[in-house]
């Protein structure tokens, strides 16, 4: 990974994907000097190659960062974080689910407080989601300011007011509403992703983005994409329309390939 600093030396705000979607899911941010994973849903063994391909070793990261305990954004959580000595950042209902198994630098995160890792600043946003104390995050560094907003099941006043002003946005487009209705889930799960405390549909992705304005947008990134429920190609439909036909902004974090390192100017 090279440098994150711009021809005049000063240093920028970074991120990638790892991978998206409903069989793991974690993002790297990095300004440079503090490299943080948000999230680890892949094996150890999986994490470690993901991270290679993205050109680090897990002993360069910082910290761990939770949003919640469900499995596609833990299951290599602890394991990273034991066999790397790294501290854990999570709220204590998420720990309290005891999914992540013994931690030795653990660190509570009090949603709508703000914590700083050496030069980057997290606040912890809470967000409607049938986990037990789960947030997304709003990471600044260098006047720059990125969203991660993932995993909820409708926009709240709070969230739209919390995620204003980002200047770029990994957003969930989990399911198209059509494919869900008419796909292989369940009744009792399709209520629960189709619900205020599941997923956002598409159209609700869309109109979230619509809410919060463009302007100052760089990256826009579709993410945590349903397999069953979703194609890539409907997720940038449905966000296409309000990019006024200039779609350079617009791209999808992939559940096999994830994200290459993305520059926020």
């Amino acid at each position: 990974m090279s440098e994150s600093v711009d021809t005049n030396g000063a240093r920028l705000l970074r991120f990638a994907s790892l991978g998206s979607g409903s069989k793991g899911n974690a993002t790297l941010i990095c300004d440079g000097e503090t490299r943080l994973l948000v999230d680890c849903g892949f094996t150890l063994k999986e994490a470690e190659q993901r991270l290679a391909r993205l050109g680090l070793h897990a002993r360069q990261l910082d910290a761990i960062l939770v949003t919640h305990e469900h499995g596609d954004h833990v299951r290599g959580a602890g394991a990273l974080a034991r066999r790397y000595d790294l501290p854990v950042y999570l709220t204590p209902g998420t720990w309290l689910s005891g999914k992540l198994g013994r931690l030795a630098r653990r660190h509570w995160i009090t949603p709508q407080s703000t914590f700083a890792i050496k030069g980057i600043e997290i606040e912890p946003i809470t967000v409607p989601h049938d986990a037990r104390e789960p947030v997304q995050f709003r990471v600044s560094a260098h006047q720059r300011r990125l969203g991660l907003l993932t995993d909820l099941g409708y926009a709240s006043d709070h969230v739209r007011q919390a995620f204003n002003g980002c200047d770029a946005l990994l957003l969930e487009c989990n399911h198209d509403r059509r494919m869900l209705a008419e796909g292989p889930y369940p009744p009792g799960l399709k209520r629960r992703v189709g619900g205020n405390w599941g997923h956002l549909a598409n159209v609700q992705a869309a109109e979230l983005l619509r809410q919060l304005g463009l302007d100052r947008l760089q990256h826009i990134v579709c993410s945590h994409l349903s397999e069953q429920n979703n194609r890539p190609e409907l997720a940038l439909e449905a966000l296409t329309p309000l990019l006024d036909g200039d779609d350079s902004r617009l791209t999808v974090a992939a559940q096999d390939d994830g994200l290459d390192w993305q520059v926020i100017h």
